[in-house]
């Protein structure tokens, strides 16, 4: 495991889009089970599906009660029974793999981002990582508790970081940043 100098996390944003989506996902297989087991007879295939229901049912109200108390709530598991579910009812269909991709891809698109900063460059923990060396920065700053990062492309990187550090916490980082920008020959066009 790589070590860095410095690892800013960025401020979390709400994931309302992305927890509406796993809502409407859950809703949508839960109506969809029940009402293709109100139309088939009760055999062990129906039987799995209605556990799964109230396993999606009671991990939604699990999510619910979690998002209530302020803490961050993942469907992943919810998701997932869905995902068996739609195995049970039609095989390795479209649906099945969009379910599947959507267990996988929520926790990480969950995840908060950081910026991490070495003697090689700069890593942003995105999918894919993004790795930018320091020839490609023009300056990179941290002041009140906002990370700026300007590319010799001229594109701007702002944001706001989670937890501010003390003044001694961002002028170390300040001078590590100079320090590298200026040690490394300026890289046109990235």
């Amino acid at each position: 495991m790589k070590v860095y100098d410095f690892i800013i996390v960025i401020k979390t944003t709400h994931h309302t889009l992305v927890d509406t989506v796993s809502r409407m996902m859950l809703l949508l297989s839960i109506a969809l089970f029940g009402y293709t087991i109100s139309h088939a007879p009760l055999n062990k295939y129906s039987i799995l599906i209605m556990v799964l229901m109230v396993g999606m049912i009671g991990w939604w109200i699990r999510c619910y009660i979690k998002q209530k108390k302020g803490q961050p709530v993942f469907y992943r598991l919810g998701l997932l029974m869905a995902t068996a579910g739609w195995l049970t009812l039609t095989r390795f269909s479209w649906i099945t793999i969009l379910f599947f991709i959507a267990v996988l891809l929520e926790k990480q698109v969950k995840f908060p981002q950081e910026v991490a900063f070495d003697d090689g460059g700069i890593v942003f923990n995105s999918i894919p990582k993004k790795f930018y060396p320091w020839s490609a920065i023009r300056n990179a700053i941290l002041k009140d508790g906002i990370l700026t990062i300007d590319f010799t492309n001229n594109k701007l990187y702002q944001r706001e970081i989670d937890a501010p550090g003390s003044a001694r916490d961002e002028q170390d980082f300040n001078e590590f940043c100079f320090s590298k920008i200026h040690a490394a020959p300026v890289m046109q066009g990235v």
